[in-house]
């Protein structure tokens, strides 16, 4: 799944950012306990914001000039915030933590898809269209046959997770053709603004003001969503790329349900199915296959 050589630095910082976005999960199960899941995503895209903004300020990071960023900022931060964290946390309302981070494992195969409709240089090569059939196949085999034939919470839980993971494929070829030429940190500070947009009048339609009177345990969920999980988060992960490049930060997406899983089994006690771990074995494998290059032959040529 690697292209190239990944420093130490850089195998720490994907442990890091793996750990970090594995326990999201589990803070927004915590968060949920005390919160509507539209305060949780609203706490979390707020809270990141200001934090990014501080970093921006305080390493006096350039703005952009071009006034269409506002509206990139908005597209944004409604598919790459606003609507994949809502349904992912309104999911998690039925479903276990380590299967929703499964499920959104899924995120890689529709970037796949996306991006070969979308970009030239990006093709659905054979390779990829095995890897992504195989990791679609993991999937069903995760949410299990009862999903493909019925309708429950439980269900439309799992699909909106796979919904969100459709909306990140967008997000990152919209990502590629508008967000460029701006430092990192002021990408993802704008984009969880325009976040904050659209989410703070839905929470406050549908969930009225929060009352702030939280036990610890929901504190503690939405503190680490916006502190860990959106602004340190977003830090690390641009490190990652800088250091190692895009191919060796996809190991992530790998490492992830494994931290969530054996968080919600400690914290929560939760126990997923045979089902949904043999569905992450043959999903891992399918985002390997799509993301791996096969040796040169016939002379260097790359056969695809």
């Amino acid at each position: 799944m690697t292209t190239t050589r990944i420093p130490p630095l850089a195998w720490a910082l994907l442990a890091a950012l793996a750990l970090i976005w594995g326990t999201s999960f589990l803070s927004n199960r915590a968060a949920l306990t005390g919160t509507g899941f539209l305060t949780t995503v609203t706490f979390r895209v707020t809270g990141g914001a200001v934090l990014l903004w501080l970093w921006v300020a305080l390493r006096r990071l350039p703005l952009p000039e071009d006034p269409r960023f506002l509206i990139r900022f908005l597209i944004m931060g409604a598919l790459n915030n606003a609507i994949p964290f809502s349904l992912i946390v309104w999911g998690q309302q039925h479903i276990d933590s380590g299967l929703a981070a499964i499920l959104n494992a899924s995120t890689a195969l529709f970037g796949v898809l996306v991006a070969a409709a979308v970009f030239p240089d990006e093709p659905l090569t054979r390779r990829r269209l095995s890897g992504v059939a195989l990791g679609f196949a993991g999937v069903v085999l995760a949410i299990g046959p009862s999903a493909l034939t019925g309708f429950t919470l439980t269900s439309a839980a799992q699909w909106a997770i796979i919904g969100a993971s459709l909306t990140y494929g967008f997000a990152g070829a919209y990502a590629k053709k508008a967000i460029t030429g701006l430092a990192p940190e002021v990408a993802a500070a704008g984009m969880l603004t325009g976040g904050v947009i659209w989410l703070a009048p839905a929470m406050l339609i549908f969930e009225g003001v929060p009352s702030f009177d939280y036990r610890a345990e929901v504190w503690a969920g939405l503190i680490w969503l916006a502190l860990g999980c959106s602004a340190l988060a977003y830090l690390i992960y641009y490190r990652i790329l800088a250091l190692a490049g895009a191919g060796n930060l996809s190991l992530v997406t790998l490492l992830i349900p494994p931290v969530a899983i054996v968080a919600g089994a400690l914290v929560y006690h939760e126990r997923l199915g045979p089902h949904a771990l043999s569905g992450f074995a043959v999903l891992a494998a399918g985002l390997w296959l799509t993301n791996s290059r096969p040796k040169p032959r016939d002379g260097g040529r790359d056969a695809r």
